[in-house]
């Protein structure tokens, strides 16, 4: 039965996606838009480090920003099914709360990694070097962080009943995370407040990780800000935490 829940929830959630191309358009639009405008432009501005244009230093960033706006996006479509009272029907249904929580981030994290592996295919025309085990180990690291996104955006989602308050979850917390989560310069450099409200923010570990596995840089102040065994256990404790937390608030509305 719990099996089953989770596998409508994702097959849901993966036909809505299929039906709608203009959301894949404009997801993948805004990673280009920073990839190829901004960091094309800080380039000129920002030396190479050790060969390393800074291009090349925020493409880790610019996957982890497809994985925020994806799985966050993908999550807060719970406010809408409860306008519409989906939400409702699966609630009264005899299955865990857990059970909701984890098709909903599975649905999240399949739609954003999908969405994220699709940038990831840029590395070429970046002038980096990826193996297979690298490119391999970068779609992973994106699904780990995709479902951690996701639970988060669905703990969020609880606390609100309409999609206008979309826009107060836009500006006051996804792009606080984005920017406070090392995509776009180190978190190293950072002063010592910013510092600690980014080691709050779970994308920053997901966007380490990937710097361990992307960037070709391994020393200096551009490279990774935390140990790769660091980055995975807090990405898998955040996830747990969420998911259990996402359950109790689920409980509460139920």
């Amino acid at each position: 039965m719990e099996f089953n829940a989770i596998y409508v929830i994702v097959s849901r959630e993966f036909k809505k996606f299929i039906r709608e191309r203009s959301r894949l358009i404009s997801a993948i639009a805004r990673p280009l838009v920073w990839l190829f405008l901004v960091g094309a432009g800080m380039s000129r501005l920002v030396a190479p480090v050790d060969g390393v244009s800074y291009i090349q230093f925020i493409f880790p960033g610019i996957l982890g920003m497809t994985i925020l706006f994806s799985s966050m996006f993908s999550s807060i479509s719970i406010i809408w099914d409860k306008e519409f009272g989906f939400m409702k029907e699966i609630l009264v249904a005899p299955v865990s709360r857990l059970s909701i929580v984890v098709g909903k981030a599975l649905s999240g994290t399949i739609v954003s990694t999908i969405q994220t592996v699709i940038v990831l295919a840029l590395f070429p025309f970046l002038g980096l070097k990826l193996d297979l085990l690298n490119i391999v180990s970068a779609i992973l690291i994106c699904a780990m962080v995709s479902f951690s996104i996701s639970a988060f955006g669905i703990v969020l989602a609880t606390f609100y009943e309409s999609y206008e308050s979309f826009s107060v979850i836009m500006n006051f917390i996804i792009m606080p995370m984005f920017f406070l989560s090392g995509a776009m310069y180190p978190v190293k450099l950072l002063p010592d407040v910013l510092k600690f409200v980014s080691k709050l923010n779970p994308l920053t570990y997901g966007i380490d990780a990937l710097k361990h596995v992307v960037s070709p840089v391994t020393k200096g102040n551009m490279s990774p800000d935390f140990s790769f065994l660091t980055d995975i256990l807090i990405l898998v404790l955040a996830s747990v935490a969420f998911v259990f937390v996402g359950g109790k608030a689920f409980e509460r509305k139920g």
